[in-house]
């Protein structure tokens, strides 16, 4: 067994089991943690992919910026009161089901799958590239990518506005 595959099916538990963990928790804080190894995880399948810059940026982005939002929300919101009310264990047990299902589906997809064979088309064009991708996202791209940007200043702004205490005083 070549270490690449075996590192691959490491990175692969890991992500199944921090993703099962994510959902599976009480905590919401500890639900969080598992979702920032779980995105760890998944930039280590990016790297073996050899996207060296997609796998930095998802760490950046989704382990760093939006792993701290959600964390604020949940300080902000202070979902782990005692007195709220936990779903039944049958809706618990009804997402572990479902979750073994998918799991199984998965494995046997991936096991079943055969790999390409045949030459590639090269093109000399490297689209590894920050230039190239830079040129992309703001010639082609240029209209989804500032969407993406007011989305989330809409959210971000939606959050403070939820975070401000209502002065009850008059």
């Amino acid at each position: 067994m070549s270490p690449i595959l075996i590192i691959f099916y490491f990175l692969a538990a890991i992500t199944l089991a921090t993703a099962f963990l994510t959902i599976y928790s009480r905590n919401p804080i500890h639900s969080a943690i598992y979702l920032v190894i779980c995105f760890f995880s998944i930039a280590g399948h990016y790297l073996l992919f050899n996207a060296q810059f997609l796998a930095i940026v998802h760490v950046i982005v989704y382990s760093g910026a939006i792993m701290v939002l959600f964390l604020f929300t949940i300080m902000l919101m202070n979902l782990n009161k005692e007195d709220e009310v936990h779903k039944p264990r049958i809706t618990r047990l009804g997402a572990i089901a479902v979750f073994c299902l998918m799991s199984l589906v998965l494995i046997a997809i991936f096991m079943n799958s055969k790999p390409i064979v045949g030459e590639y088309d090269i093109t000399g064009e490297d689209f590894q590239s920050i230039k190239v991708l830079g040129k992309v996202l703001l010639n082609e791209y240029m209209v989804p990518f500032e969407f993406a940007s007011i989305l989330l200043l809409v959210a971000m702004i939606g959050t403070v506005l939820l975070s401000k205490k209502e002065n009850t005083t008059k």
